[in-house]
């Protein structure tokens, strides 16, 4: 027999989330795929010295209340508003349009509050699917001959000279899906999946919320992306969150 992994908050979900902890959000940049509630609770619980590993790292709070007509959406730039974190770990850390106002996390990067490390993103995919595998690197031709093979390993392979890139894994993995049974099955909806699939497998708690919440057996298991293996929490969205907080699918139609 299975075990219940649904909790009845977000706020029981994100209990134990420590000061120093290393968690991966999901999601690609915009509010598809992002685990709104979560980064809300974790938010208001407060946790400091963060290591946020992710696609993005949060837009400037305009440009969040002007997406998803009329409430716009939650990111991780509240964690830096909040100045929660400490490092951020990702592909796209700022938007490029020069429209755009700048965001929490830029400010405190460039008045040297905050780190940074950035790679290209099919490099960041596949740290963390390293780290999901038990792998502990990977030689990848990308970045050879620019800054990002500074400080390390490289080698010849087939005559082709290669970087060696390190797995990431995490203390927990915030995620977003969009039906779920009770042991922690997953199917993701389109492009939602983004870096969601692959973070689950490579934290010690993996923590979903999702739209919907099924019986054990309704699944088609032909669909399932996330075995319940790698799922540790699951929270349904409930329907009194505040607007804004989370971006359901039914809206978005």
């Amino acid at each position: 027999m299975g075990i219940n992994k649904v909790k009845k908050s977000y706020e029981e979900a994100v209990d134990d989330i420590f000061d120093g902890a290393t968690i991966m959000i999901g999601g690609f940049g915009g509010s598809g795929g992002l685990p709104g509630g979560l980064i809300w609770a974790l938010r208001n619980k407060g946790a400091k010295n963060l290591t946020i590993i992710g696609n993005f790292m949060g837009a400037p709070e305009p440009i969040r209340k002007q997406r998803i007509p009329p409430h716009g959406y939650v990111d991780c730039g509240i964690l830096f508003e909040n100045k929660q974190v400490k490092k951020a770990i990702g592909a796209f850390p700022v938007t490029t349009a020069i429209s755009f106002p700048v965001s929490p996390f830029e400010e405190q990067y460039v008045a040297g509050e905050v780190e940074l490390e950035i790679m290209p993103q099919g490099t960041l995919a596949e740290r963390i699917r390293a780290g999901g595998a038990g792998i502990g690197g990977f030689y990848t031709p990308t970045g050879v001959g620019t800054d990002f093979e500074k400080g390390k390993g490289k080698k010849i392979i087939d005559g082709k000279e290669y970087i060696l890139e390190l797995a990431l894994k995490a203390d927990f993995a915030l995620i977003r899906a969009y039906k779920a049974d009770p042991w922690g099955n997953l199917i993701y909806r389109e492009t939602s999946r983004t870096f969601n699939p692959v973070m689950a497998t490579a934290a010690k708690t993996t923590i979903v919320e999702v739209e919907e919440i099924v019986q054990v057996g309704e699944l088609n298991p032909e669909a399932v992306v996330t075995p319940g293996i790698y799922v540790d929490r699951v929270v349904l969205t409930p329907e009194d969150l505040p607007p804004g907080i989370i971006w359901r699918y039914e809206e978005a139609k």
